[in-house]
This record gives structure tokens, C-alpha cells and sequence, in this order.
């Protein structure tokens, strides 16, 4: 028997691919060490005001906490 996985199915082409890249920053953030919870909160609270030519700072491989306390 073939047991399904809800979360497979995102309902459009574009929310999977959302979801793919989240999952993908999430995994990236985890094989470079990060709790994926503390990586994304800071990288969403920096987005508004971080300098869209320095979007590199903030993958994964590259990131530094902006928070204060770890």
C-alpha cells in the first residue's frame, strides 16, 4: 500500500514552487550549521530594509546573525 503525504500537494504550480524553496533554505540553513527557526525569522525581519544588491548576505552559506542573543 502506498501511503500519501499531504503536504506533496500544494494546490498550484507556483505554491509548490514556494514551498520548494523554502524547504530548500530550511535544509541549506541546517547543512550550514543554523537552526532553520533562528535563520529565516532573522532573514525575514532583515528583507524590508536589507539592500536588494546584497541579497547574497543572507543565503544560507553566507549569513550571520543579526540577533542579539543566541
Amino acid at each position: 500500500m502506498h501511503k500519501r503525504s499531504n503536504w506533496l500537494f500544494a494546490g498550484s504550480l507556483r505554491a509548490g514552487q514556494r514551498a520548494a524553496t523554502i524547504m530548500s533554505l530550511i535544509q541549506s540553513a541546517k547543512l550550514n550549521g543554523h537552526d532553520p527557526y533562528r535563520y529565516l525569522k532573522d532573514v525575514l525581519e532583515r528583507l524590508p530594509t536589507h539592500p536588494a544588491s546584497r541579497l547574497e548576505d543572507l543565503l544560507p552559506h553566507r549569513w550571520q546573525s543579526s540577533l542579539i542573543s543566541q
